[in-house]
């Protein structure tokens, strides 16, 4: 049976981390437009608001849980004996706000996230389209609540991967590894899909992420890093939103010129 000339292609291998740095470089570019600057402002708002109605609301009782939790366990008391010991200072100075700050924090964080991926990530794809990628067609559909309900389980996933795995921070490798894993799944899994939502067909989508799946995590990865410097945080949200759209859009530019005859 023959193949009809307008059918994807199979997808035989991955693309690897064929684009990334394309996608970053233009991304970059995109940013210091006059409708992109403006799109800052939005995500940076909400995350900033976050944190302070967060802190405000939690910070007393959640400091009074981790006080009567981290000192039942045993490990904790030992650890901060022998830092008195040394004369150094208690545990009970330090760990229950550092413990309260990480948990809080990234809340604020995923907040803004959340918010350049269902508000932020439409305003950028429109702007691109017009911009840079007029040739690609719209074949998507339900996007809004595609977009959504993806966010939602994501960032459930995160928040509670996150909590779980503090404990683990205890040791000095893994305090450094999961922060930048649970940024690199928030990012990857929650703007992969809301940069092909609205240009990607369901078929289209399910190949592109197949066959650039490194990719997007490469991308997702190179977030994490940069949400570790605290001045970058007032760009990422939108310059992230901006790497996976041009990522993705010449993605599905590259997919569609393999079928065309």
């Amino acid at each position: 049976m023959s193949t009809p000339p307008n059918a994807l292609p199979v997808v035989t291998r991955s693309a690897g981390f064929e684009g990334v740095g394309r996608a970053l470089g233009r991304a970059v570019i995109s940013q210091f437009r006059g409708p992109m600057l403006m799109a800052l402002l939005l995500p940076f708002a909400v995350a900033l608001i976050g944190a302070i109605v967060l802190i405000w609301l939690f910070w007393t009782p959640l400091s009074e849980w981790l006080q009567i939790t981290l000192f039942q366990w045993s490990v904790v008391n030992q650890l901060d004996t022998t830092l008195m010991a040394l004369g150094l200072a208690s545990l009970k100075l330090w760990l229950i706000p550092v413990a309260a700050t990480l948990i809080l924090l990234p809340l604020s964080g995923i907040l803004g996230l959340v918010t350049a991926a269902v508000f932020i990530m439409p305003l950028v794809l429109r702007h691109l389209s017009e911009r840079d990628y007029p040739d690609v067609r719209r074949e998507g559909g339900n996007a809004l609540v595609a977009s959504v309900w993806n966010a939602l389980w994501v960032t459930v996933v995160f928040v509670l991967g996150w909590f779980f795995t503090l404990p683990l921070w205890l040791l000095p490798p893994l305090a450094v590894v999961l922060p930048i894993f649970w940024w690199a799944f928030a990012f990857t899994r929650m703007l992969r899909l809301d940069a092909l939502a609205d240009h990607a067909s369901p078929q289209e989508r399910k190949i592109l992420q197949a066959r650039h799946n490194k990719g997007f995590w490469a991308l997702g990865t190179i977030c994490a890093l940069i949400n570790l410097l605290p001045p970058a945080w007032f760009l990422l949200p939108v310059l992230s939103a901006l790497m996976f759209s041009h990522f993705g859009l010449e993605a599905l530019r590259r997919l569609r010129s393999e079928t065309q005859p």
